[in-house]
Parts: structure tokens; sequence; C-alpha cells
């Protein structure tokens, strides 16, 4: 029989299961998921499908596994500037405390690892390549050597990659890619980057962190912002009109609202609806998406 403390140890054991999974979802950001989850699920879309099974442990990687490499790497390495940040210990992102890096990495090792044979074994050497490709340049946006994040220009290039799975996705399921889309996302993301840093400015040039918002200023960036999403509606426009137009107005929007007040606070003030913009792009390409495959009209 099992003794008292038996089924006392294993509830103590469930609750404390339950607030680290917890506490790893927050680190996670699921809020940002759309990031990850949303070109994935759209990937799939432009291989022609509505739903594939062999899709499905992709869409699983960029859950939780993905975005904690994503985030979990970067407030490991970001803890001194977090620290004074007050956005950080919010919805916005969290503030790590030293002791929880190695189960960080612990969590960031063995929720990915489990893919990556799969993965390197099933799918097409593209594919894989490309996958390798996104793990890496958002492991090295915050880790050394390479720490894109501090090097004005490659902090805002290398959020391209968010843009892959418009790669990788179609060359695992064994279709083309649909490189204007893949493209516009691409651009798409860099300007993002940039613009959504703004609000970083003086907490990453106290802490000697030069990246491109720092560099340029707030007007500079919006220069910047402005100019990559110019190039997205171009490639969106070459796949559809409506998401071109849609992205044409809501990038608009953002960025007079910066250039009218070009302070930090106002980058921050904006940072709600920036969040908002890819769900608002990404259901009307989405909707049009699932339309034209229901109607037998693509691919």
């Amino acid at each position: 029989m099992l003794s008292q403390a038996g089924p006392v140890g294993l509830v103590q054991a469930g609750i404390f299961g339950i607030v680290i999974l917890g506490r790893l979802l927050y680190i996670s950001r699921p809020v940002l998921w759309i990031n990850t989850v949303g070109p994935t699920t759209v990937g799939v879309w432009l291989a022609g499908d509505l739903w594939r099974w062999d899709a499905l442990p992709l869409l699983l990687w960029v859950t939780l596994p993905f975005n904690l490499l994503i985030y979990g790497v970067n407030d490991v390495f970001d803890q001194e500037t977090d620290a004074g940040n007050p956005r950080k210990g919010t919805l916005e992102g969290a503030r790590i405390k030293p002791e929880e890096v190695r189960p960080i990495w612990a969590a960031v090792l063995l929720t990915n690892a489990p893919f990556l044979p799969y993965f390197f074994l099933s799918l097409p050497y593209g594919a894989s390549a490309w996958m390798l490709l996104y793990a890496g340049l958002f492991v090295f946006y915050s880790a050394p050597p390479l720490r894109f994040k501090a090097r004005p220009f490659l902090d805002s290039l290398s959020n391209a990659a968010y843009a892959f799975p418009l790669v990788f996705v179609p060359l695992a399921l064994g279709e083309g890619v649909v490189w204007p889309a893949a493209l516009g996302l691409m651009a798409w993301s860099a300007a993002k980057h940039t613009f959504d840093a703004v609000q970083d400015v003086d907490e990453d040039r106290e802490a000697g962190i030069r990246t491109t918002a720092v560099r340029l200023g707030t007007r500079g960036a919006v220069f910047w912002s402005s100019s990559w999403w110019l190039v997205s509606t171009v490639c969106f426009a070459l796949v559809s009109p409506v998401v071109a137009l849609v992205n044409a107005a809501y990038a608009g929007g953002l960025v007079y609202a910066l250039f009218r007040e070009p302070t930090p606070e106002r980058g921050h003030a904006l940072y709600r609806f920036s969040i908002a913009f890819p769900y608002v792009a990404g259901t009307v390409a989405g909707v049009q998406l699932v339309a034209a495959i229901s109607l037998g009209a693509y691919p």
C-alpha cells in the first residue's frame, strides 16, 4: 500500500511540474507564437492543402519548443539590459533570475532535441538546411560570438528568418516555394524588428547595445522600416493585391504615428498595435488562401 506521504508527494510533484511548465510557457511569449505558427500554417496552405498530417511535426516544433529557443536564449543573454527594462516581467517579456539559466538551457535542449533526428532523417536536405539556418539565426541573434542583436542592420536583417517557414514547409512537403510571399515576409520581418526596437532605444543605448534603432535614431528607424515594408508590399502584390493593400495601410499607419512623435515612449505605445499586425495581415491572407483551396482555385 502507498504510504500517506506517497499521494501527497505525487500531488506536490504535479504542482511543481505545472509551475515549471507555466514558467517556461511565460518565457516562450505565447502572444508571439503567431510569428512562428502563422508562417508555418501559411506554408502548408501555400503548398496547396488545408491540412497535411506530415506537417504536424513542423507545427508542433514551432510552438513551445522553438519559441523557447528564441526567447529563452534571448533572456539568458539579455539579463543585464532586461533588469532595467520596465517592459520585462510583464506580458511583453520575462525577466529571469540567474538561477534559471541552466534550467532554461535544459528545457531548450530537451524540447527541441527530439525533433532534430526526425527532421534530418525524413525531410529533404533542402528543407533541413533551411530549418537549421532558421534555428541558427535565432540562437545567434542573442548568443555570442555573433550576437546579431548588438550589430546594427544585421539585427534587423537576421529577423528575416521569421519568414523561413514559407520556404522549408513547402520543401518538406515536396512542393514548390512561392518566393514572392517568402521574400515579402522576410522584408516585413526586418521592418517590424526595427520598428519594435525603437521602444528599447534608451535601455539599449545605456547598456552599450547598438541596434539599428540606436544607430539610426527614431526618425531614421522610421525610414528604414518604411523602406522594408514598401518592399514587402510590392512582393505581396505579386501574390495578393488585397494582402498588399492591407499591409501598406497598416504599416503606413504605424510609421506615420511614430514619425509624428518620434520617441521611445510613442514606440512603446504603438507596440500593442505592432503585435496585432501579423494577426490582421495573416487573417486576410489566410482567409483568401483557404477560400481559394476550398473552391479548387489553388494551387
